[in-house]
């Protein structure tokens, strides 16, 4: 079973594309849902948080907004939350993975947004980055509750530029025009995989 990688820098739709791949059958984990599970009313890292960070947990659940300004500019802190976050985060994913070879799947997603950042590409065997035109990017990003120009401009500072992400990438899905051409890529990039898992060659075309 191979699996892809998928990324891409704020704004640029990898959740839709995600959901794409979803919509053809393909098994796809999304660490950032995982984390909201976790944090989530009865999640497994409630207790390990209630401990570390008491001011961040309200009625049984993890507040990320409180959490934030616990852990942000504190190297120590933040090795904290990851010391408790990250392995969780790892036995969900090793639990969605041997799911999907059990099912028989060909490939699975493997959505992350920091994927070039972390260096997790050596850990895939192809990577995907979702990428729209820079003004598509600003413009659905400052349409977002809270977003400011200067937050927009932090986020992007700490992400791989899109260019870079585009050149090492195996593959590019663009969804700065319709739906259905996105949705087309995404087809392309599936059945690209399936044949790859039939030949047992992980490079991408």
């Amino acid at each position: 079973m191979l699996h892809l990688g998928l990324t891409g820098s704020i704004g640029m739709g990898k959740s839709t594309v995600a959901a794409m791949f979803r919509d053809l059958g393909v098994p796809v984990f999304d660490a950032d849902a995982a984390v909201h599970a976790l944090y989530a009313r009865g999640g497994a890292a409630v207790a390990p948080m209630q401990e570390a960070f008491p001011d961040a947990v309200v009625d049984g659940a993890v507040d990320r907004q409180r959490l934030a300004p616990l852990v942000l500019g504190d190297a120590a802190a933040l090795k904290r939350l990851e010391g408790i976050v990250h392995p969780l985060v790892g036995q969900m994913r090793q639990r969605f993975l041997a799911e999907a070879e059990a099912a028989g799947a060909p490939f699975v997603v493997l959505d992350i947004p920091l994927l070039f950042e972390t260096g997790g590409e050596k850990n895939v065997d192809a990577s995907a980055v979702v990428s729209a035109p820079a003004e598509a990017q600003r413009e659905r990003v400052l349409a977002r509750p809270g977003m400011t120009e200067e937050k927009f401009d932090s986020i992007l500072a700490k992400q791989v530029p899109d260019a870079e992400k585009r050149e090492r990438a195996d593959f590019v899905i663009p969804t700065g025009s319709s739906l259905e051409e996105t949705r087309d890529h995404v087809s392309r990039v599936a059945a690209a995989m399936r044949r790859r898992a039939e030949e047992g060659t992980p490079a991408a075309d």
